[in-house]
């Protein structure tokens, strides 16, 4: 889109902007990182006794490592409380993290007081969860969004009036609603307030903590609607907090998956939905009701976990997952695994990841935890993550040998037998080698190969 239609939906004038000498940040180029974190924590301490001392505290976020590039949507899922909430106020720096670093554009904000903080507030907005509880019920619509344009010092073209009532109807409101209460209107329509006055200042990241949750199902579609039209419009890049993975595939470029406190995966929307890796990912995906009438009689296949996320003030050693995973080996219980990239642009942090190969093959004796966790997964999920496993570990073979070894088998078939019959007996055996070798990668992290030994032993009898 044109800078001119850009400055046409929502501009501040410069002159406004630089007022009261503020310096204000360059608009990065689309596909620049705008959001840098690295190893984010936030503590809470946990105070008892007369004198409240310290016992304990709560790891809400135990290090987070990612980046966020202009114009994108990265998404952020999870169960409830993993610390998705928490990351949203790090990074809008509504919390003052405990250790590590977060950068805008450039610039370290991890430590800025309100001070310097304030310039910044006007690039950084955030969307709520709860549209009843995160506006003013004593205030008119009015006053609530022209808040940020008196906080900021700043007066827009045509006055602050004429500039709210525009943005009520660039989020599909009626500007005559100026003068209302929050309590005249619904939900879907508050939290149309809340977006309308994140987007007053035209900021450059948007935090959406799970902008939708709270409304009905109707209305969500029409909210997240609006975020993507916006985003076109105007050039935003957002970072999407919420539970549902359909909206989360809907508007995310890339996903980050949490779990108590880290980010287990993270990849691109394709690549995750269509071969997630981490068996937590695996386990939200089969969690997704498919809408298709053709499988209304048709039980889904759902992967049951075992036991709730355990409490952030103990996680557990090495893996946090592993006292919930089916795959989980003694390596998984004392050594965390690091999120490094496996795929080009998918990251992962496990030992035995889904849908590649094992990165510990030299443990495959499983624990009790994951005996018992398997019981709850029916067997033909394990089945699918054993084939699928395989079939990426032959592509990957396939990738990394050279094409020389398929010449050779193409001349000794025709040396040995006449070209009829040498054919189809000598193709099974090219067929079945790597799914030979898959199956034992595979049976390493998942003890179902049942179907593979029948077909191998099938194939033998023919020969």
């Amino acid at each position: 889109m044109s800078e001119k239609a850009k400055d046409a939906e929502v501009t501040i004038p410069a002159q406004a902007q630089d007022e009261g000498g503020a310096t204000l940040t360059k608009d990065a180029a689309p596909g620049d990182v705008l959001l840098k974190v690295t190893g984010l924590q936030k503590h809470f301490p946990i105070r008892k006794g007369l004198l409240q001392r310290q016992v304990g505290a709560v790891r809400a976020v135990d290090g987070l490592d990612f980046e966020v590039r202009s114009g994108e949507t990265l998404g952020v899922v999870g169960e409830s409380g993993c610390g998705k909430s928490t990351m949203g106020r790090l990074i809008t720096r509504l919390l003052e993290p405990t250790a590590g670093k977060v950068e805008f554009q450039g610039k370290d904000i991890t430590h800025l007081g309100v001070g310097g903080m304030r310039p910044m507030r006007r690039d950084v907005q955030m969307i709520f969860q709860d549209p009843y509880s995160s506006l003013n019920p004593r205030h008119t619509v009015g006053t609530i969004i022209s808040a940020p344009f008196k906080l900021q010092g700043v007066t827009p073209e045509g006055g602050v009036k004429k500039e709210v009532q525009r943005l009520l109807s660039v989020v599909g409101l009626n500007p005559e609603h100026y003068n209302r209460y929050p309590h005249e209107f619904s939900g879907g329509q508050r939290q149309r307030i809340g977006i309308a006055r994140a987007l007053a200042l035209n900021p450059k990241l948007v935090v959406a903590d799970e902008p939708v949750s709270a409304l009905d199902v109707s209305i969500q579609a029409q909210v997240v609607n609006l975020l993507d039209d916006l985003q076109q419009e105007l050039g935003l890049t957002y970072v999407i907090i919420a539970h549902d993975l359909s909206v989360v595939r809907h508007v995310s470029d890339r996903i980050a998956v949490m779990y108590l406190g880290k980010i287990v995966e993270l990849a691109d929307r394709d690549s995750l939905y269509k071969a997630p890796m981490h068996p937590y990912t695996k386990a939200l995906m089969s969690a997704v009701p498919i809408p298709d009438p053709k499988r209304r009689n048709v039980k889904s296949e759902r992967i049951l976990l075992k036991g709730d996320v355990p409490s952030p003030i103990a996680p557990p050693s090495g893996c946090r997952f592993h006292t919930r995973c089916w795959k989980a080996t003694e390596i998984c219980k004392t050594t965390e695994p690091p999120l490094v990239e496996l795929k080009p642009g998918q990251q992962v942090a496990c030992h035995h990841p889904e849908n590649f190969e094992d990165q510990a093959p030299q443990d495959t004796v499983l624990l009790s935890v994951a005996k018992e966790a398997a019981a709850l997964v029916a067997d033909e999920v394990l089945a699918e993550s054993a084939e699928t496993s395989a079939a990426v570990a032959a592509e990957l073979e396939t990738t990394e040998e050279t094409p020389e070894p398929a010449a050779e088998t193409t001349t000794e078939p025709a040396e040995e037998a006449a070209p009829e019959e040498a054919a189809p007996e000598e193709a099974a055996p090219e067929e079945a080698a790597p799914e030979e070798a898959a199956a034992e990668e595979a049976s390493e992290t998942v003890a179902v190969d049942e179907s593979d030994s029948s077909e191998e032993s099938g194939s033998d009898s023919k020969k």
